[in-house]
């Protein structure tokens, strides 16, 4: 992971709420893996500052983070009463036509970080899923979870088999530029390195509503890697 410093990814600050476009490869919280985080750049930047939600370490996107109390507790009760409007963008393995509907599917966390589906166990799971634009082999999504589940979008992908692609662990593949460009030859004795090698997930936008009563709606570009993507999907339609 390149480093970045942290005034470079604020998208929005006052004196109550801090947004960041998060990085991909950058845990949230600690990482016992990894010394760095957002959270402690965060607190590097303004001492008393709390993050209200966590995205996992391979999704960019949007972080909303407060810097007292009184800001954290007005976000977290919105996070809670699932008012924070919360807009994804996925690229998904294969072409699919997803008119908006709704998935609905109980998720139960596993150990080792992972999820399943379970109608006898898991907890109650909704996802809004519309088709944004079709490629030859990929298709990106616009994805708003109503519920805020561990994976979420991921295992309800997975579970109406279009998964994320880079998502090994529902049953995605990586994105190779040989499987979009024709004629694409690989260097002799050289190994294909994979186009995209993560989760293909991307918070693109939020909307909360702050102290003042005033709705706060911010969009985060895509970080170099996602944008890549897209401009070859679209490049090899």
């Amino acid at each position: 992971m390149k480093r970045f410093q942290f005034k470079d990814i604020i998208l929005f600050e006052d004196e109550h709420f801090l947004l960041v476009n998060k990085p991909p490869y950058i845990s949230t919280l600690e990482d016992r893996t990894n010394p760095t985080n957002i959270l402690e750049m965060a607190r590097a930047y303004c001492d008393d500052i709390q993050i209200c939600h966590r995205l996992d370490k391979e999704t960019s996107g949007v972080l909303v983070m407060a810097k007292n109390a009184e800001a954290y507790r007005h976000v977290s009760l919105q996070f809670e009463h699932r008012q924070v409007e919360k807009i994804y963008h996925a690229v998904l393995d294969g072409v699919h036509d997803i008119e908006p509907i709704a998935v609905s599917a109980p998720i139960l966390p596993l150990k080792k970080g992972k999820v399943v589906i379970s109608f006898e166990q898991g907890k109650p799971s909704e996802t809004l899923v519309r088709t944004a634009e079709v490629f030859q082999k990929h298709t990106l999504v616009e994805c708003k979870p109503l519920t805020g589940r561990m994976h979420q979008i991921r295992i309800h992908m997975s579970y109406i088999k279009a998964p994320l692609a880079g998502d090994e662990l529902y049953g995605g593949r990586k994105v190779y530029l040989s499987q979009l460009k024709r004629k694409y030859n690989v260097g002799k004795g050289q190994e294909e390195k994979p186009l995209f090698d993560r989760v293909a997930l991307h918070a693109h936008s939020l909307k909360f509503q702050h102290l003042n009563g005033e709705d706060i709606f911010i969009e985060a570009p895509y970080p170099k890697d996602f944008s890549v993507l897209i401009k070859q999907l679209k490049k090899n339609k």
